[in-house]
């Protein structure tokens, strides 16, 4: 249990709350520079998008903590870490990060928060003793609170490691991220340590899991992947490493040959798992492909997970329109804007926009065919003729090209009503 410091007088209470509430108005601007130099300095905290976001939340949930302490005189042993910072701890065990990047992160943070705290109290232009006073207290409070959080957290992450390292199948995830950030490495040191020969075909896929079981989840993902091994007939074991509690990462060799993945067969002939979801990059060969392939993936995992769109089982890279509206989605606000100037009427979050929508982007995929649009969709060939006339004839889409409006309908297709009125 951390030390808690003892109670201050009124007058120090109350200047150190006001301090507290300044520091409150620049809690954004405060986590911004702290979680940009924690970044900046600390190795390995900066590699992964992922990683970063994590360490952003952590640095904004400490510093909120200590302020609501100091700005209201709370002892430390009433208080309870927040998700973020647990979480952070837990992520840079799975991803073999070291533990004194932890314990590290937070001192720095210390210092730097403490700093701050020195520049505010400065500003007052108290007397001599009422400044020791003020500094001692929210050096205490600073101290008695960073010395009882890394202790929980350090706990947490030991934890989490020795529960990590003991998941079947699991290549360090360190070493993975070094071969996928080190552009100039031939490979060696990786083939070494994993026995995966890079000079071959691969196919990259992160699979996800979205039940509510997270202890069974990597196991059930773990036999989710070589069953998609088996059914695609690799050459080899494929590599996989786990990146959280419900994430993997994974790699398919396929030696010379360069399989083509049909991902509606092959969420068709699986085994049904309605909690597993799989993105799929590209096969590509080498060091190289390795690479681009597991880009293509993240590519099609983030149209896959755009908040409140459609669940496809399987989603891959090549899959018809994926590669472009995955650039579209990292831009949601300004795809939403563009979709409807295209569609108009047709962007429109109902059941008949949605059947017009689900007609014309048909009649453009089967090269305007009416009859094979018919056929496709199983309808009256006088029924498709009157819904593509009606989609058209708005003056919103009769403004625009038919690549336009093709490509709006599938960004409507996969992002939902993400980006429908």
């Amino acid at each position: 249990m951390a030390r808690v410091p003892a109670m201050a007088e009124a007058e120090v209470l109350d200047i150190v709350a006001g301090i507290a509430r300044k520091l409150d108005v620049r809690q954004a601007e405060i986590t911004r520079s702290m979680s940009a130099l924690l970044a900046h300095e600390i190795d390995q905290l900066d590699e992964d998008p992922q990683l970063v976001e994590l360490l952003e939340a952590s640095v904004n949930g400490n510093v909120s903590t200590i302020v609501h302490v100091l700005a209201n005189d709370i002892p430390v042993d009433h208080l309870q870490p927040t998700t973020a910072a647990v979480e952070y701890a837990l992520r840079l065990a799975q991803r073999d990060v070291s533990s004194n990047s932890l314990v590290r992160a937070y001192h720095m943070g210390q210092d730097d928060l403490i700093k701050i705290c020195y520049d505010e109290v400065s500003s007052l232009q108290l007397s001599g003793p009422l400044t020791l006073a003020v500094l001692k207290h929210i050096s205490e409070v600073v101290y008695s609170y960073i010395d009882w959080i890394t202790l929980y957290v350090f706990d947490a992450y030991e934890q989490e490691r020795r529960r990590w390292l003991g998941a079947r199948g699991n290549v360090h995830s360190s070493t993975i991220h070094t071969l996928l950030t080190g552009t100039g490495d031939d490979g060696s040191a990786f083939e070494t340590e994993t026995h995966y020969r890079l000079e071959q075909t691969h196919v990259a896929m992160i699979l996800w899991s979205t039940g509510p079981d997270t202890e069974a989840s990597l196991n059930t993902l773990d036999h989710y992947v070589r069953d998609l091994a088996r059914h695609l007939a690799t050459d080899s074991a494929p590599i996989v490493t786990a990146i959280d509690r419900r994430t993997l990462w994974a790699w398919l060799p396929f030696g010379r040959r360069k399989p083509v993945l049909d991902t509606t067969e092959l969420a068709a002939t699986l085994p049904a798992n309605p909690g597993i979801r799989t993105a799929i990059g590209l096969p590509a060969t080498g060091v190289a492909g390795f690479r681009r392939s597991h880009e293509q993936a993240r590519a099609a995992y983030s149209v896959a997970t755009v908040p409140n769109t459609p669940a496809r089982p399987i989603v891959g890279f090549g899959d018809r329109g994926v590669a472009v509206v995955s650039l579209l989605a990292e831009n949601l606000d300004s795809t939403r804007a563009w979709v409807w100037e295209v569609l108009g009427p047709l962007a429109e979050n109902t059941d008949q926009a949605a059947t017009l929508r689900t007609t014309l982007s048909t009649y453009f995929a089967t090269g305007e065919s009416h009859l094979h649009t018919a056929q496709q969709m199983n309808l009256h060939r006088n029924t498709v003729k009157y819904r593509i006339t009606k989609a058209l004839g708005d003056p919103a889409t009769g403004t625009h090209s038919k690549l336009d409006l093709a490509l709006a309908l599938q960004v409507c297709e996969f992002l939902g009503p993400t980006v429908l009125r």
